[in-house]
């Protein structure tokens, strides 16, 4: 993409995520209308409303592209650009009134390989707070117009690491013994509720980590990519599942000492199969 298509394309993701948190910030205290629950998470009709004000924006900036959603597929199929967005990320945080949920959109180019995209621009927006982490290809990361950086820390003995399960039993017998590990060697332990923010976290230096074993794109492309434009280092690798991943997200000081963690966690347990950054 040229320079000035990634700051229409920048623009055109700004407006659909203010959009959407506004829409977000009004219903947060109202009941919220189920479409789906199951034993780990829960589907609105607003998800639903909220993909669709994206869609609207995006497609209408850019009608030869596609989009990749949590709340399903539109535009170009196969286009050469796709979005990649999570219309409320930290659905169940939202739900029940907590304040901490964002708006996730990525812009992906394809790659020479079939089915290879490469982001060049993250979009993610805390309609809460008001705090808008942008990102673009060539261009440092930025909070709210301000340019920020991944913390320095090197000793995990003084990090703050965020930790995710997913929705499955596998996930939670692979990283309950990592939490338990991590939890005596990191200051801190924290269980946010939502991806893209706590990789937000890490790209301006709130967070110093951020580990998953099964993750979606929708909930890692803009945060990841932002992370990696701050500083930071943004590892995944593709499992089993829809579009899912294993991810090791951390500020480019402590992959290594996080990886040490969930090997002696990994050494306590039958076949856990998790593998970070191995």
């Amino acid at each position: 993409m040229t320079t000035g298509e990634l700051k229409r394309a920048l623009a055109a993701a700004v407006q659909a995520a203010r959009r959407t948190g506004l829409l977000m910030r009004r219903n947060l205290g109202v009941a919220k209308k189920i479409v789906s629950r199951s034993r780990h998470d829960i589907k609105l009709e607003l998800d639903v409303r909220c993909q669709k004000i994206i869609e609207t924006i995006l497609l209408g900036a850019f009608p030869e592209s596609g989009l990749l959603g949590e709340e399903g597929m539109a535009g170009a199929a196969g286009a050469n650009l796709r979005w990649v967005v999570d219309p409320i990320d930290g659905t169940v945080n939202f739900t029940y009134g907590v304040p901490h949920a964002c708006v996730s959109i990525a812009l992906q180019e394809r790659g020479p390989g079939a089915g290879d995209y490469s982001t060049v621009l993250g979009v993610v927006y805390d309609p809460f707070c008001d705090e808008l982490w942008t990102a673009a290809q060539g261009a440092p990361a930025r909070l709210n117009g301000k340019i920020i950086h991944a913390s320095r820390r090197k000793d995990l003995a003084l990090a703050m690491v965020a930790i995710g399960f997913a929705k499955d039993a596998a996930s939670l017998r692979e990283n309950l013994p990592v939490f338990n590990v991590l939890a005596r060697r990191a200051l801190k332990i924290r269980m946010t509720g939502s991806a893209a923010l706590a990789l937000a976290y890490v790209a301006c230096g709130r967070f110093d980590a951020y580990l998953e074993s099964g993750i979606r794109i929708w909930d890692i492309a803009a945060g990841g990519f932002i992370l990696e434009r701050a500083g930071g280092d943004f590892w995944r690798r593709p499992i089993a599942g829809r579009h899912k991943y294993r991810m090791l997200a951390d500020n480019g000081w402590l992959r290594r000492k996080v990886q040490r963690a969930a090997r002696e966690a990994r050494r306590g347990i039958a076949d856990c199969g998790l593998r970070i950054a191995d």
